[in-house]
């Protein structure tokens, strides 16, 4: 208890320092008068889209509620909410946060022409962004285990109106997570089809048909671009790793139960205090990486920055690192070190702590790998800028084959990580690997926001006709935002991926617990079949994407067409129809939300109830493997696509500026990326946690009732 309530002070404390940022910012002036209206604009969009999707959101969150609570068990409706409600916090706080940080970092480049005082503007809205994730996830958490007295395994529920017993705190947890889960899926497929198809149409509306600047006031699918940045990039993102980070935490205390009741099953005795321990360990890496974020937020928002954007970030991130490794040792020496373990800790009492050690330096090494193959700093994208000479079939198929290449690597350190975890720790490890990777989120998520509000501001710069020289710190910054949003979506991958594997074993763990080793049958043919199907179903979620956003961005470029042709529009006379374009974004977004972000919901539903527990579990290996490279795939050769155009922009190619043959076939490269990176690379993480935690919360459900 005592632990707990440390950390809940933590929590609270790390969001008395948001909302102090955030006061903070909002005191920052907006800049000229054009600046003013056009903060407005997207800031009214942008609430205007989260008050329209969260009321569709509550819809099915209640109803799922009201499932959960008569037929599962009857406290879990409740944690359910709990989770959906701490989601929709980030989501809100972060997005807000953006549409203030986003004109006043534009703003403070004017004033001062310093880009580290810029960075320290655009960095601290991030902040906001990437603390409220741990802190709003661990405090959600907590509230659940102080209130319903923790995670036991003697824990007997059941529903209002079905008496299947299942345990009822590891039921809350999992509820808890999945509450979290619906909310960013809605946010990562609504989102991302918003943003990408405003930002699709308005590149070919400027930079093919009508040879404008990149965000030029006068294509009004820019602003609807601009406002999409935040929904997607900001609000999204943070509720996708909120939700990988509360996911990694359940996945653990639910593995911590079902050993416990495992070496019960084979006579093993004494072992309480170890049982204690291994709940417990979960919430203190937590709580230690998210002590460890602040104090690198606040070190780094009181030091005095240089002008290297890149060498600026990467500290708060080593600083917030370094801590949560120490802090983590601490606490695993604390709980274990003295006390009978037991036989997978090969390493004795500091087991736990390796293998969390594995998951921060597999986060770490992922984030540098996506960074050599995005940054216009190597390479690969150099390369890709250069054959954008060749044409467009050149860009597209060079793209393909960089995004292919950066596939193995990360996979392989995750393989590897997966597997030392194991070795080193059991199935205890692999979760708390999982966890290591996610333990300073904070830190990751703010540089991360750093990227779309840097891109804001850059559109501020261009759209409010700024002088040359703030353009110039804002290109710099938004070149640096590129490169850490593309590390940020390799971090959320490789996160993904260790999250949604310890989702498994804790499923199989789960619905198996009677049995004294837990497995799962990979030669059986029901689990085979089912790995089959949760292959194709990544190939036919991805493919609804990337036909609903290329959808919307025909429409909306035939839109933004037709009011280019209305008289005084071209000339700068007259001002387009933003709020028809914005309109417009927001109802094919929420349209085309609902039928791909139930699919997580229903597939696992439909296969559990006809098939059984162990073909649910051939779906989520099955959809796991085959998601985990696609997601890599579409993530970095999206983001070596735009910055191979961003590379030809600055002038890296002679005699290939803006408006060449070379920076066309560019930018038809960047419109194929965008749907990649932004839509479906992005989705395809949620998907597969998702999936993974409906899974736990029905798995006793499954291995009981199943029609074949």
């Amino acid at each position: 208890m005592i632990w707990w309530i440390i950390f809940l002070l933590v929590a609270l404390a790390t969001i008395a320092y948001v909302f102090y940022n955030y006061g903070s910012i909002k005191r920052l002036p907006e800049g000229n008068q054009d600046m003013v209206e056009m903060a407005e604009i997207i800031r009214s969009g942008a609430n205007t889209f989260v008050r329209t999707e969260f009321k569709s959101i509550a819809i099915v969150t209640l109803i799922m509620a009201v499932v959960f609570t008569l037929f599962i068990e009857r406290t879990c409706g409740i944690t359910f909410l709990v989770g959906a409600l701490m989601s929709s916090c980030v989501c809100i706080i972060g997005m807000k946060s953006a549409t203030y940080a986003n004109v006043r970092t534009a703003n403070k480049a004017k004033e001062t022409l310093s880009i580290g005082e810029t960075v320290k503007v655009a960095l601290m809205g991030g902040s906001i962004s990437g603390l409220s994730v741990q802190a709003f996830g661990t405090l959600g958490l907590l509230l659940v285990l102080l209130f319903f007295n923790g995670v036991s395994h003697t824990s007997v529920g059941h529903g209002l109106l079905v008496n299947l017993e299942c345990n009822a705190s590891v039921m809350r947890v999992t509820t808890y997570s999945l509450g979290c889960s619906l909310v960013a899926m809605f946010n990562r497929v609504a989102g991302g089809n918003y943003t990408k198809a405003a930002d699709i149409s308005a590149d070919i509306l400027g930079k093919i048909r009508h040879d404008l600047p990149e965000d030029d006031s006068r294509v009004p699918n820019t602003i609807a671009d601009f406002i999409g940045d935040n929904v997607n990039d900001i609000a999204g993102n943070c509720s996708d790793l909120l939700e990988s980070y509360v996911a990694s935490i359940a996945s653990g205390l639910m593995i911590a139960v079902t050993i416990y009741q495992s070496s019960q099953a084979l006579g093993e005795t004494g072992m309480e205090a170890v049982y204690q321990s291994s709940t417990l360990f979960p919430i203190i890496l937590a709580g230690s990486g998210l002590l460890a974020c602040l104090l690198s937020m606040m070190i780094t928002s009181i030091r005095k920055m240089g002008d290297n954007p890149e060498h600026e970030l990467d500290l708060s991130n080593w600083v917030a690192a370094g801590i949560t490794i120490v802090l983590s040792f601490i606490g695993c020496m604390l709980l274990f070190k003295g006390i009978k373990l037991y036989d997978d800790f090969k390493l004795g009492w500091i087991s736990p702590w390796i293998s969390a050690l594995l998951g921060i330096i597999s986060g770490v090494a992922i984030g540098f790998i996506t960074e050599y193959y995005t940054s216009t700093d190597y390479k690969p994208t150099k390369q890709l800028a250069e054959i954008a000479t060749e044409g467009e079939a050149f860009v597209i198929t060079k793209g393909d084959a960089i995004g292919s290449r950066s596939c193995l690597l990360p996979v392989l350190i995750i393989g590897i990580a997966l597997f030392l975890s194991g070795y080193f720790c059991g199935t205890y490890g692999i979760a708390i690997s999982a966890l290591g990777m996610l333990s300073f989120v904070g830190a990751t998520v703010s540089i991360d926001a750093f990227g779309p509000i840097a891109d804001n501001a850059g559109g501020f710069a261009e759209s409010c006709h700024l002088d040359a020289e703030v353009r110039e710190i804002t290109d710099k910054l938004d070149s640096v935002g590129n490169t850490t949003a593309a590390i940020g979506k390799g971090f959320a991958i490789g996160s993904a991926a260790f999250a949604a594997v310890s989702l498994i074993v804790a499923y199989v763990a789960n619905y198996t617990a009677a049995e004294a080793v837990p497995t799962l049958n990979i030669a059986s043919y029901v689990v085979i079949a089912g790995a089959v199907i949760g292959g194709a179903l990544i190939e036919y979620f991805s493919a609804i994407l990337t036909d609903n956003t290329i959808e919307s961005a025909r429409l909306m470029a035939d839109e933004g067409d037709r009011q280019l042709s209305v008289p005084g529009v071209l000339e700068g006379k007259v001002r387009p129809e933003y709020n028809k374009m914005i309109e417009m974004a927001a109802n094919q977004a929420l349209k085309k939300m609902l039928a791909p972000a139930v699919m997580a919901i229903v597939i696992p539903i439909i296969g559990g109830f006809i098939a059984g527990a162990e073909f649910v579990g051939g779906i989520l290996i099955g959809a796991t493997i085959c998601a985990i490279p696609k997601a890599l795939f579409m993530g970095n050769s999206g983001g070596a696509f735009d910055n191979a155009k961003k590379y030809i922009e600055s002038g890296g190619i002679k005699g290939c500026g803006k408006g060449s043959p070379a920076h066309k076939a560019a930018v038809t490269g960047d419109t194929v990326g965008d749907t990649r990176k932004d839509v479906v690379g992005v989705a395809l993480d949620i998907f597969i946690k998702m999936m993974s935690t409906v899974a736990n919360t029905l798995a006793v459900v499954f291995s009981t009732i199943h029609l074949l």
